[in-house]
């Protein structure tokens, strides 16, 4: 078993890294302002981005959940793995070799590394396979469905050959272990033994955001085969059908780039969109569409409040299609965009539209989409007979409620208009049927849902901004609770232990004069950027720290060590500049943030984090080096005349008679101060 990674080796990958290029595989980042982006959290829904990244610093905070950390700590969230097996992805994707401290040059990646790797290695068997002379009846569905060997290989589809133990025997030849190979779904258990998952059927690799192999689709192809027409690799520590959308490693770029994401129903859909040129297509994986894949969709579409994206669903007009059509708008307030729907006028779906009438067939099927409030209207209204009055008063109870889900004060009334056009019933009946119907609570969907809001705004009460997730710490002491520092200059006292004590009854209880010191551990919560007070002062503080933070080799060490001698309003803030200071000699390290976190009180470290992604509020046309440099010496500056202040106020006091000797002191300091001043200023 290898050792720990070395220490200089971390540094070097976290310092070769940007952390911008690791986060933009999850979530679509937009710049806002002097070297920082955002977009929206990926560990909470939201409307509006609160998440944010600062690249040349290597941190991301978000404002609303108070989740944060370096490019590690992200990729630990977010893929659920251990600190190393980060490192040593990161690594990997340099191509940097990570060292060990017993010597090694390699370690064990953890058994998710290990599946990851085990899918890989069968990702590559099953391509190979595809172009052997027993995959015959796999090439010839891929031909008589359009695709040729480049579109096989733009997508990495494979096969999977005839036989119990081909692709077992081949990946155990490779170092895997019949364990790893099970537990990555590619061997299944019988009561024989293990044999080959996918056996006489055509395979689609299914990869992740960031293009890592997670699972597999297989296609039935032989007569003789029993299984089920689709089969899936189960569910996994790197596979969550729930979670996953094929195709989605492809059309990303394309999804943050256009703000659309067209949604298809298979393996076959996806690949004829983007070879027709519509290449934001996406599939779900052997479930139906759901929550998860509206968070994934919505993070690479930057869907925030201003509902500027579109989300095409396309779906076969038969009853499955239409079920699925239903099942989709019942999640379709869930996004800020604007949600449509695209059925083929022949029923065919992408595939065999594509197949029967060409690429641009495929491409006016997406630009001829419908609203999807206009689609379930109809459908709603298609099971009754309309030449009824029975069959209208029906139809309209049941489509009302649709309409009232509608908030946007456009639309609404404009959707009114058409439902009484379509029934042929006076507008005030149906006018008075949608207003009983928003008074109810709209659809019984929307109100399971707790959807508050209406198409095309801020819908979705459940997901507000969520604040909270500040950490706090349990700190012990032998003493009481006691004050913070008073903020003074540097190296002021600040309250590193607060916790509080009791008396616990001495052993005798007849002794009632003794009692002994008995711990208690007292909830001390972690400090927000939020959380400080609005004044001037304050703000200066901080603006300074952030800039000493983010652009620390602009500042420079001779800057901040003057800076970090300055007395601070703020108490918090007065913590982190002391840490800055013991540290100034790091200021050049490419985990400069990480060392002054680590040196500030549990409490402020949260605080640390913020203010070095923080937006700068500059615009980067306007020379950024000059306003990070001038809010740090306007800190000095204002120290500066704070001191030369209270240096003539203590001359004021001084009697010159009685005190000359002070007096005269007093006067050099306040003459010295102010040649300093004015040095400062002049330089």
């Amino acid at each position: 078993m290898a050792g720990l990674i070395r220490r200089n080796d971390i540094d070097e990958v976290r310092s070769r890294i940007n952390i911008a290029d690791v986060v933009g595989d999850f979530v679509t980042l937009k710049s806002a302002g002097v070297g920082s982006m955002k977009g929206l959290c990926p560990f909470h829904d939201e409307r509006s981005p609160s998440f944010h990244v600062r690249p040349q610093v290597g941190y991301y905070h978000c404002f609303g959940c108070g989740e944060g950390g370096d490019v590690f700590t992200f990729l630990q969230k977010m893929d659920h793995v251990t600190f190393s097996e980060a490192v040593e992805r990161l690594a990997a994707k340099i191509g940097f070799q990570l060292h060990y401290e017993d010597g090694g040059a390699a370690a064990d990646q953890g058994n998710r590394a290990r599946l990851l790797a085990a899918n890989e290695a069968a990702r590559e068997y099953f391509a190979e396979q595809l172009t052997a002379p027993g995959a015959d009846a796999g090439r010839a569905f891929l031909g008589q469905r359009g695709f040729d060997a480049a579109a096989a290989a733009r997508f990495g589809v494979g096969y999977a050959p005839q036989g119990w133990d081909n692709l077992g025997k081949h990946l155990r030849g490779r170092g895997f272990t019949e364990q790893e190979l099970t537990a990555a779904g590619l061997l299944s258990q019988g009561d024989r033994g293990t044999y080959d998952r996918f056996r006489g059927r055509l395979i689609w690799p299914i990869r992740d955001q960031t293009g890592q192999t997670v699972g597999f689709g297989a296609r039935r192809l032989f007569d003789d085969d029993k299984g089920p027409k689709y089969l899936n690799t189960p569910e996994t520590v790197v596979y969550h059908k729930a979670q996953v959308l094929y195709g989605l490693d492809l059309a990303k770029r394309d999804i943050a780039r256009s703000r659309q994401v067209v949604v298809v129903e298979g393996y076959t859909d996806v690949m004829a969109a983007h070879l027709a040129g519509v290449t934001t297509a996406v599939a779900t994986c052997g479930t139906s569409f759901g929550v998860d894949h509206i968070k994934i969709m919505r993070r690479v579409l930057s869907d925030d409040s201003a509902g500027l994206g579109e989300v095409v669903f396309t779906f076969d007009p038969d009853a499955a299609g239409q079920k699925a059509a239903l099942r989709a708008f019942s999640e379709e307030q869930r996004f800020a965009a604007q949600t449509y729907v695209a059925v083929a006028p022949d029923g065919l779906d992408p595939c065999d539209l594509r197949l029967a009438k060409g690429d641009d067939a495929v491409r006016r099927l997406i630009t001829s989409k419908k609203p999807m409030f206009e689609f379930v209207i109809r459908q709603k209204l298609s099971a009754y007979d309309l030449d009824t009055v029975e069959g209208r008063v029906a139809a309209l109870r049941d489509a009302a409620p649709i309409v009232a889900d509608i908030r946007d004060s456009a639309l609404r009334p404009a959707y009114t208009r058409q439902l009484a056009k379509m029934l042929g019933t006076d507008l005030d009946v149906v006018q008075q049927a949608v207003e009983r119907s928003v008074r109810s609570g709209g659809s019984a969907g929307a109100q399971g849902q707790g959807q508050g809001h209406g198409h095309g705004g801020e819908r979705g009460g459940h997901q507000g901004s969520e604040r909270g997730g500040a950490q706090g710490f349990d700190r012990q002491a032998l003493r009481p609770v006691g004050p913070n520092g008073n903020g003074g200059g540097a190296g002021s006292g600040q309250s590193r232990d607060q916790g509080g004590y009791r008396p616990s009854p001495a052993a005798d209880p007849g002794v009632a004069s003794v009692t002994t010191l008995e711990v208690v551990p007292v909830e001390v919560p972690a400090v927000s950027l939020t959380e400080l007070p609005s004044t001037t002062t304050v703000r200066r503080e901080r603006d300074a720290l952030m800039a000493m933070l983010q652009s620390p080799t602009v500042i420079g060490a001779e800057l901040l060590t003057r800076s970090t001698g300055c007395g601070f309003a703020s108490a918090p803030l007065a913590a982190v500049r002391d840490a800055v200071a013991r540290n100034v000699e790091h200021f050049d390290q490419p985990d400069f943030v990480q060392t002054v976190q680590a040196d500030v009180p549990p409490e402020y470290r949260t605080l640390v984090e913020q203010l070095a992604v923080a937006p700068i509020p500059e615009r980067p046309e306007r020379a950024p080096e000059n306003y990070l440099r001038g809010v740090v010496r306007a800190l000095v500056e204002r120290d500066l005349s704070r001191r030369k202040d209270e240096l003539v106020l203590r001359l004021q006091r001084t009697d010159r008679v009685a005190e000359p000797v002070l007096y005269r002191e007093i006067q050099i300091q306040s003459a010295q101060l102010e040649a300093d001043r004015r040095a400062f200023v002049g330089e």
